[in-house]
């Protein structure tokens, strides 16, 4: 939605500005003001005399999921891909944006790298802005959440052979956020207690018994 901006005169700034609030029906924390023009009294209030000009944009309100589509549409915008966002969820301070359209493996990239620096670079951005910081997934074509949905079933599968073997399990090197994944599904469990080791890129997740 586009914010609302209106050009007003007046005898100086002050007055240009309560001339724009009065129209807009709002007060100065609800605005942005540009001066476009301080004005000139002129010699004796009269001669040469030149009005004040601002411009007064009312602030767009938005929710934390809008504004993330929006950043996350201008980004895409600027990329020039051909792209139609379906569905935007926002839970316990995390939004999901799920991307759909061509050629989108571009997007995901290898084992997902360009999605997750796509992902790192939005949500900077967002949360520059908010107050309220929030933590944002990006998705394409449902790509990140088949992966979810793996990572958890085979890190309850490793669970299970840990507790048969009485042995540790050490996954293969994952991101921070796969790792979370794991550490999430499995951090209910009594018997089982996760945790990671290693350096990045290379960082691991070991699953063994809690003793």
């Amino acid at each position: 939605m586009p914010n609302q901006t209106i050009e007003k005169r007046g005898k100086n700034v002050d007055e240009a500005v309560k001339a724009a609030l009065d129209e807009l029906g709002c007060d100065l924390d609800d605005v942005e003001v540009e001066i476009i023009d301080e004005g000139n009294k002129g010699l004796l209030g009269l001669i040469g005399s030149k009005p004040a000009v601002v411009k007064v944009t009312l602030k767009t309100v938005m929710s934390p999921e809008e504004y993330a589509r929006q950043v996350v549409e201008d980004i895409l915008d600027r990329m020039k891909i051909d792209y139609q966002i379906n569905n935007v969820e926002a839970e316990k301070g995390t939004v999901r944006i799920n991307i759909v359209g061509n050629d989108m493996g571009l997007l995901i990239g290898r084992k997902g790298e360009t999605l997750n620096s796509l992902q790192f670079i939005a949500g900077l951005i967002i949360n520059r802005q908010l107050e309220q910081k929030i933590r944002l997934v990006l998705d394409v074509e449902d790509y990140r959440k088949k992966r979810e949905e793996s990572l958890e079933s085979l890190a309850i599968r490793l669970s299970d052979k840990v507790k048969k073997t009485q042995k540790n399990v050490v996954m293969r090197p994952m991101s921070s956020q796969e790792r979370r994944i794991v550490h999430t599904v499995l951090q209910e469990d009594p018997q089982i207690v996760t945790y990671s080791m290693g350096d990045e890129p290379n960082r691991k997740v070991v699953i063994s018994l809690k003793k």
